[in-house]
């Protein structure tokens, strides 16, 4: 199934003659929930949908359990998740301590099926009005 886009005009008001440019942006068509996922595993399987949810449940534990100690988490199919943060610069190491972290975030890189997958291209189709 192609991935549908739209045309957005985009307004560049930094520059000192303000331009307007055209980009291509990729549209959502809407959210995959658990218990979505959980019925279409299931029926590839021979888990019930409660199973499929409970073992998501326990890898989405898992996987925050893993990413606390600092371990990078790979889904051979997925790709690798792993922790990172972002803290203000000090002057001096020593000035540097827990406090200075401003924010937590998950980096994901893509698994290497993934990227090859991607790399081929997509098919997309633009949006109808």
């Amino acid at each position: 199934m192609p991935v549908p886009y739209r045309i957005n005009q985009r307004k560049d008001n930094i520059s000192a003659t303000p331009k307007t440019a055209f980009m291509m942006q990729a549209i959502h068509t809407g959210e995959v929930n658990l218990e979505r996922l959980a019925q279409e595993i299931s029926h590839e399987c021979t888990l019930s949908p409660t199973d499929v949810i409970a073992v998501l449940h326990a890898l989405g534990d898992k996987v925050k359990f893993h990413l606390e100690e600092g371990k990078v988490f790979h889904l051979d199919n997925l790709g690798r998740f792993k922790i990172g943060f972002k803290a203000q610069a000090k002057s001096t190491p020593e000035a540097l301590s827990p406090k200075n972290i401003q924010k937590f975030y998950v980096n994901y890189q893509p698994s290497l099926k993934l990227k090859k997958w991607l790399k081929k291209g997509l098919e997309v189709v633009r949006e109808k009005r």
